[in-house]
């Protein structure tokens, strides 16, 4: 049998960044975590249908702080009309975590190039019956 290996994990520092950039103590770090995996799966239910591809987490040290960073193919319905959508996500996340929330939306520039996304393209298009072929 091959050996396997994680596919983000075997190439940090190298070809892909952290998905998360903060440190913690260790009597703090599982409760971060936790909540760092609250926040991606609210953006993901609240944003499902925007094609978000990644979402990059920063804590910053000695500070209620959070940004979080949303990379998106459809950047236009992240931010709704004048950034209607985008404040009443942070003001969901503010509420949620507790601390103060800032929320930046990319673009990217070529989303038939990103593996998440071409698989959640195909995904659709089976639950909607269209011809593989």
């Amino acid at each position: 049998m091959g050996r396997k290996v994680h596919p983000i994990g075997f190439r940090l520092g190298f070809i892909k960044d952290w998905q998360a950039r903060w440190y913690a103590e260790r009597n703090e770090y599982a409760d971060l975590l936790i909540e760092d995996l609250r926040v991606r799966k609210m953006i993901r239910q609240d944003l499902g249908h925007a094609s978000i591809s990644s979402i990059e987490i920063e804590r910053f040290p000695r500070a209620k702080h959070l940004a979080v960073k949303i990379w998106t193919a459809k950047p236009g319905i992240v931010i709704g009309r004048k950034g209607a959508n985008v404040n009443a996500l942070r003001k969901k996340l503010e509420d949620s975590t507790g601390k103060k929330v800032h929320v930046d939306v990319a673009e990217i520039d070529r989303p038939e190039l990103d593996a998440y996304l071409v698989a959640e393209g195909i995904a659709q298009q089976i639950e909607r019956r269209i011809s593989y072929k």
